[in-house]
């Protein structure tokens, strides 16, 4: 690897700071913290992605559970104007408003 003069000049006294590395040392551990950053952004962004793409999916399955618990709760609301008894044995009908 070449490197300008004055660049390895500041490296070099940038390595002194560094407990005592030499330059091979410094640039091989420098390497491997790039690579484990780039793999880290590399699944950050596919995570995204896939987010992105369920969404559209997530937000059909949500509004299903809706509409089915809406259903529900106009037969429930329906049962209750019509009797006072929730069991189905026939009580007295009576008629209410929901509000």
């Amino acid at each position: 690897m070449s490197l300008p003069e004055s660049l390895l000049d500041e490296f070099d006294k940038f390595i002194e700071c560094e407990n005592g590395k030499n330059r091979s040392q410094f640039i091989k551990e420098a390497v491997i913290l790039y690579i484990k950053e780039h793999k880290k952004k590399n699944i950050r962004e596919l995570m995204k992605k896939g987010y992105q793409e369920m969404g559209s999916i997530n937000l059909e399955i949500a509004e299903c559970g809706m509409d089915c618990d809406l259903k529900e709760l106009a037969k429930y609301e329906a049962e209750l104007a019509e009797s006072d008894i929730l069991d189905g044995s026939g009580g007295e009908k009576r008629r209410y408003i929901l509000c």
